[in-house]
């Protein structure tokens, strides 16, 4: 039997995450009271039972009833039975964007806006975070990278990236940094291809840019001394509570140094099985959409 509580910040992804879990054949209920909890456990549970794969979505809108969570997963606990929390979280930027677009009301809001609701549900969630086997950090994750995520850990059961995803973003600073970097690296001490005619209507994922610019050698000292001091930070970060990092390289236009080691920084890290990765290359079309 796989038991699974599903809770975290409202906006944050978790009805997509019940949808994409009873799709992969698990047993999904939403919004149960909290008091019930352990006793559906035990139901399911018994020897009779044919369901295998459970999931319970719980999350503020049961009211006062929440705040017993904790409590009922401690018995479940002292009782012998097993069970995995996966915490949804976003940024509060992102939440208040989300909200926004589909006009909902956040269940903690009422009448008032909704940063002071997203405030007061944090609070409330702070000691179930901390409890959690799995935090997903939604603000950067389109829904198929949702559903990688989820498919990851609860399909395929491969390990997870102990609550750190990483987001490697490639930029032009002429475009301004990205408002969501936690770490910036200029790459602009690299020669720059754009003064090459045969080079410079492609960008850093053309053959021919990259052999241009990983051909000097300052360019793979960077790298190596990047991914050491990033396999330094990572278990760091995590031990300060953060669950998501993004990682920002720039150059000029953010097509052609920038693209060509950000993807380098990629390859270099995406095998590593603690942690979770992506690439964005943010600037990379700018140049000829100005243009036109």
């Amino acid at each position: 039997m796989r038991f699974v509580v599903v809770t975290g910040m409202s906006g944050a992804g978790k009805s997509s995450a019940l949808h994409m879990l009873e799709d992969a054949g698990y047993y999904c209920v939403d919004n149960l009271p909290v008091p019930l909890i352990e006793k559906f456990a035990e139901l399911v549970s018994t020897p009779n039972s044919e369901i295998e794969k459970v999931v319970i979505g719980v999350d503020v809108r049961t009211g006062q009833g929440f705040l017993e969570l904790d409590r009922v997963l401690d018995e479940m606990t002292k009782n012998g039975m097993p069970f995995e929390v996966l915490f949804f979280e976003a940024s509060d930027e992102i939440l208040v964007k989300r909200y926004k677009e589909t006009r909902r009301v956040h269940p903690l809001a009422g009448e008032g806006r909704v940063e002071n609701g997203i405030e007061k549900e944090r609070e409330l969630l702070v000691s179930i975070k901390r409890r959690a086997d799995y935090i997903l950090d939604t603000s950067q994750m389109l829904t198929r990278d949702l559903k990688k995520e989820i498919d990851k850990i609860f399909v395929s059961n491969q390990s997870y990236y102990k609550s750190l995803f990483v987001t490697i973003v490639s930029f032009g600073f002429k475009y301004g940094i990205p408002t969501d970097a936690d770490l910036v690296f200029d790459v602009r001490f690299l020669p720059n291809p754009y003064y090459f005619d045969e080079l410079k209507n492609k960008n850093g994922n053309d053959q021919e840019v990259q052999e241009y610019v990983l051909g000097f050698p300052e360019a793979g000292q960077f790298l190596d001394k990047l991914e050491d001091m990033l396999r330094f930070l990572f278990p760091k970060y995590i031990l300060e509570g953060k669950n998501r990092l993004v990682v920002t390289i720039g150059c000029t236009g953010g097509k052609h140094r920038s693209v060509t080691l950000a993807n380098a920084l990629y390859e270099r890290l995406k095998s590593h099985e603690d942690y979770g990765f992506k690439i964005e290359h943010r600037d990379i079309d700018k140049d000829s959409l100005r243009k036109k």
